[in-house]
């Protein structure tokens, strides 16, 4: 058999693997979630593979190629550009069973989209709390800001992802089955990492130039939950605008002009 997955739309997360049949020989007796030895599944650029047998995690590619499946093997893991973290979630989770020579009795393969998940857009409702530090004139103020931008993500351990998150899709798994709880915990990772950045001395009207810093303030803070257990971490956050209320404006100059009379 020949497995493959066509051309991943973007709000595409997993996708079963389609069957066809092999240029190599033609085989009237195929069944569907049965994978005969010396079947092939191409992984395409920006996916990652595994396969599924019995609900067990067998095998596991994320390198562009073809993909030769040989049951009478050890488990065999490419990781490609992933992170080698990988490699301890599969060591964890990877089984191969044994059925006597026979074929097991249900093998699928699923598709990993790896690329960056873009267009996922955030809004602060209600004010966050954001810490104003000016050491020049001692200042030390908490204030509140409202924002609002975009930012991506990227799936780093599809193997987490399959286990946490998706588990056995029937045909495909789509962003909008996860988007709501990934923004809901976005924005409440958005407070501890305006502390992270306020420490490191950077102003809220600055932050529209510091969405890096930003991103791996968030990624520090969201780590254990998206890269531990879904297996998804922040690629890169956008800032569209960022402003404090009137008043807190209003305070913050003032303070900083009295500070500024005092200190000659």
């Amino acid at each position: 058999e020949y497995f493959y997955c066509p051309s991943m739309e973007a709000d595409v997360l997993v996708q079963k693997g389609e069957q066809r049949q092999s240029k190599r020989g033609l085989n009237l007796k195929k069944s569907e979630n049965i994978i005969s030895d010396g079947s092939i599944i191409a992984v395409n650029e920006g996916q990652a593979m595994i396969i599924v047998q019995q609900g067990e995690i067998v095998e596991f590619s994320a390198e562009a190629g073809e993909f030769v499946f040989d049951n009478k093997t050890e488990p065999s893991i490419f990781v490609g550009s992933l992170k080698e973290s990988v490699k301890a979630s599969f060591k964890q989770f990877a089984k191969r069973v044994t059925f006597g020579g026979d074929t097991a009795a249900d093998q699928r393969v699923y598709f990993f989209n790896t690329k960056e998940i873009l267009g996922n857009k955030y809004g602060t409702a209600n004010p966050v709390p954001f810490r104003v530090l000016d050491a020049s004139v001692g200042l030390d103020i908490d204030i509140s800001i409202r924002c609002h931008g975009e930012y991506a993500y990227r799936m780093i351990d599809p193997i987490l992802f399959y286990k946490n998150v998706c588990g056995n899709v029937s045909y495909e798994f789509t962003r909008d089955s996860i988007d709501s709880q990934l923004k809901s915990e976005f924005l409440t990772a958005l407070q501890p990492a305006f502390a992270k950045i306020s420490s490191m001395g950077i102003r809220y009207s600055a932050l529209p130039g510091h969405t890096q810093e930003m991103a791996d303030a968030l990624n520090e803070v969201l780590s254990e939950k998206w890269a531990g257990r879904y297996g998804v971490a922040i690629s890169s956050v956008g800032i569209n605008s960022v402003k404090a209320s009137e008043e807190d404006e209003q305070m913050i100059k003032e303070l900083q002009r009295n500070a500024a009379f005092r200190n000659p």
